[in-house]
Order: structure tokens, then C-alpha cells, then sequence
């Protein structure tokens, strides 16, 4: 049995316009809608919008401060316009008054909404909303043919009462309907700009702090064995994925020691950095930190073959070519699961999996090496693979059902990876207590 988590729009990053309109109050309806589907939300508001509903509401929703101000700088001094045009998915601008079709029509810069969508390449859905006659008027028409032949997409709005008070043709747009066309529109589409240090920026969380007291151990990187001083058999890891678990243990209150092989990326300075850059010197560093710690995650891409013999010197370029003779290296994993399990410790042990094309032989590995927890990828999968700022992962729970991740940033699932660690480290330990007391 699989388990589906996510939803349609995990991991997008949707820009939700929203103007001067009656209507705006259900902008706030509309967000909660995009985020139930995972998405990422930056609420771009008008002025006039800010009349009918106050920023601090959508802000509570989305966790990012909506931008009002084609001026605006974030923190760190980017324009903010410009960071959300080019990161962003798709742009939503729901309601459209008339002002602003006429003002996007004519491509006038004049608010934050127009001058993002003017600086960004992402698809744009528009969803009008005014009185009946407003809308039927031949300039809102005009323009609204004229956005059309854009590329944009138009969810037409409904008939029924107007703040009028009259009946007619005006009203915004159902959210499911709205929805729909945000679906299509992204249909086929790859996550525009996965890396949240290149998005708009989350406001700054409480603490969690629930990693606090934790000492955990990370392997992350590629392996470099040696066939002379100067060439290596490797692999592509660049070390993104265990540096993204490190990062997130980090900031959730864990004394991290990462062990790196060849990585590609920089390391965060506050862990315990320690150098492993063969197959046999991460096996010693690896089984002289796991008898004290609380969780080991195995995110590094070990070599499994290394050459029996490595030359004192360079070898010459020979007509003839090179064959090497290779050995296997040893089966960390393996070592440490049985080195762990022998401790009093009640540690949490995550293996990782990179496959090709299929995944079936992740649940026999799990349950082979003995791991709680095991994270399964095809890196031959566009978006998944090393180097890449995505991953879609299978977590393997021996005993339990596998859960077929979304595609996410590799933050994204280093978080929710802790997650299920916390809660593993909690079942581990109350069947601990159960044994004790039989």
C-alpha cells in the first residue's frame, strides 16, 4: 500500500494579486485554498485593496508579509517585486477590478501587482470581479481580449447579486473554479525556483527547538577512491541533500556532526565538520560517532567498489588503455545498524537510497540493514537526481506503508524527514519502556 501526502501544488510558489474590489475579502478564502494544496503563498496587494482587507490577515495565512510597494526592498536589500517575478510559479490576481485590467492593458507600472507581472515570465490567471455593467462595458472587454491574447488566462466571473445591489454578471469567480484554471495552467510546468533562499521570505518562525538536546550524526557527499595521486572512481553527489538535513537539524535545535565526503556545496559552519573523503575513512568516522548519538541519517553516496591497489604514482596514458581490478568496500550501513543496536542508546538510524529507473529493491534493503527509516529516489528522474535543488523521495518504514513524497525542495523534505524521525525516536522508545516492564 502507498501513502499520498501533498497536494496538486506542493512546492509552488503562487503570487496572489489582489486589488481594490468588494470582493477582496475573499482573497484570504482563496489563499487557504492554494496552501491546502501545498503551495507557497506571496500575497501582492494594491493600495486600494488594503481598504477592504488588512494585510495582517493575509499575512497570518501565508507567513510571508504581503508586498505593497513596487519600491519595496526585502531585508537583505533585493527589490522585492523582482525576487517574487522571478521565482514564482504562477501569478494569481484574484479579484481584477476594472483599474487594473485597464492598467495591465496599457502596461502601466503603477502598482506592485502590474509591475510584477510586466517583470515575470510565469503564466498569469486573472479573475475579474465589478459591477455588472463595468464588466460589460467595451473598454473592460477590450481589455480583457487584450490580456487573453497575452497568453493570460481569464476565469470568467458569475452572475448574481453585486455590493450594488443589483443582479448581473460581476461576481468573483467560485475558488474551485479559480482553482481549475491555476491547475492547467501549470500543467506540465517544472517547479520554477525550488531553493527557498531565492523566494520571497518566509517570516521569521518561532523556534521549535524540538531537535534541542539531540546530538545527531550526518553523512553527506560522494566518495573519492583512489587509483593513483591523481585520479578517483567517484560519483556525481554534490552533497545538497545531506547538507539540507544538516541545515534543518540544525535550526531545530540539534548538535549536528556532519561528515563529509566530496561535496559541491558549502557546509554549515555551526556543525561539527569532519573530513571523510573515502569510503574507508567515513566507515571510521561514522562507527566512532555513532555510540553517541541520538539519530544517524545516511545521506552520503559511498562508492561500493574502490581499486584493490592504488599506484604510488600517476599512471601513464598507454595506448593499451587501464584496466583496474576492484574490491568492494565495506557496508557502513550494515556496521553501524550493528554497532548501534548493541548500545543502550535509543537511536534512530536513516538510510538512503539512490536507484535507477525503480525502487523495488529500496523496502528489501531496508529491512536487510535494520534501519528505521529508509529514503528512496530515482536520481535518473529529472528533478530528483544529484546536483538538483528538488528531490522526490519514497520513505520506506519497514513494518509500515511506504509514503511517496512529492516533488519538494531537498529543505522541504530534510524538515518533514525530521518529522518522521521525532516520531520514530518516540516509538522506539515506548516499546523500549514496554519490553522493560515485561
Amino acid at each position: 500500500m502507498t501513502v499520498e501526502t501533498g497536494g496538486k501544488l506542493q512546492g509552488r510558489l503562487i503570487l496572489l494579486g489582489v486589488t481594490g474590489s468588494i470582493a477582496a475579502y475573499k482573497s484570504a478564502e482563496l489563499a487557504r485554498a492554494l496552501i491546502a494544496e501545498g503551495a507557497d503563498v506571496q500575497v501582492l496587494m494594491s493600495h486600494t485593496a488594503q481598504q477592504f482587507i488588512g494585510p495582517l490577515t493575509l499575512q497570518t495565512l501565508t507567513r510571508r508579509r504581503p508586498m505593497t510597494d513596487p519600491l519595496e526592498l526585502l531585508p537583505d536589500q533585493r527589490i522585492a517585486h523582482i525576487v517574487a517575478a522571478d521565482s514564482a510559479d504562477l501569478i494569481l490576481v484574484a479579484p481584477a477590478t476594472a483599474n487594473w485590467l485597464g492598467s495591465m492593458a496599457a502596461g502601466l507600472a503603477g502598482d506592485v501587482i502590474t509591475v510584477t507581472c510586466l517583470a515575470s515570465t510565469a503564466p498569469v490567471v486573472v479573475a475579474p470581479a465589478m459591477d455588472g455593467d463595468m464588466y460589460a462595458h467595451p473598454a473592460t472587454n477590450a481589455n480583457v481580449a487584450k490580456l487573453a491574447s497575452w497568453g493570460y488566462s481569464i476565469v470568467e466571473p458569475g452572475s448574481g447579486p453585486l455590493a450594488s445591489g443589483a443582479i448581473g454578471r460581476g461576481r468573483l469567480a467560485e475558488p474551485a473554479a479559480i482553482l481549475d484554471a491555476v491547475h492547467r495552467a501549470l500543467e506540465g510546468r517544472p517547479i520554477r525556483q525550488p531553493d527557498p533562499a531565492l523566494r520571497p521570505p518566509v517570516l521569521v518562525p518561532e523556534p521549535t527547538a524540538d531537535l534541542a538536546g539531540w546530538h545527531v550524526v550526518i553523512t553527506a557527499g560522494g566518495t573519492a577512491e583512489p587509483i593513483d595521486p591523481v585520479r578517483y572512481i567517484g560519483n556525481r553527489s554534490t552533497g545538497k541533500m545531506g547538507v539540507a538535513i544538516a541545515e534543518a537539524a540544525l535550526a531545530r535545535g540539534a548538535d549536528v556532526t556532519l561528515i563529509h565526503g566530496m561535496t559541491s556545496v558549502a557546509l554549515p559552519e555551526e556543525a561539527n565538520l569532519v573530513s571523510a573523503p573515502t569510503a574507508a575513512q567515513m566507515r571510521e568516522a561514522v562507527l566512532a560517532a555513532v555510540a553517541d548519538t541520538d539519530a544517524l541519517v545516511m545521506a552520503a553516496a559511498v562508492a561500493d567498489f574502490r581499486p584493490r591497489a592504488i599506484a604510488d604514482t600517476k599512471i601513464a596514458r598507454g595506448a593499451a588503455g587501464l584496466t583496474l581490478e576492484l574490491e568492494p568496500t565495506s557496508d557502513i550501513l550494515a556496521e553501524a545498524v550493528s554497532v548501534a543496536r548493541q548500545s543502550a542508546r535509543n537511536l534512530v538510524i536513516v538510510g538512503f537510497a539512490a536507484e535507477t529507473g525503480s525502487l523495488v529493491r529500496a523496502r528489501d534493503k531496508a529491512t536487510r540493514k535494520g534501519v528505521d527509516l529508509l529514503v528512496a529516489n530515482d536520481v535518473a528522474e529529472a528533478g530528483s537526481g544529484f546536483g538538483t535543488d528538488t528531490n522526490r523521495v519514497t520513505l520506506v518504514v519497514p513494518g509500515g506503508d511506504d509514503e511517496e513524497w512529492p516533488l519538494m525542495s531537498k529543505r522541504q523534505v530534510a524538515d518533514r524527514l525530521w518529522d518522521r524521525v521525532i516520531t520514530a525516536r518516540a516509538a522506539r522508545s515506548k516499546s523500549g519502556a514496554q519490553l522493560a516492564a515485561t
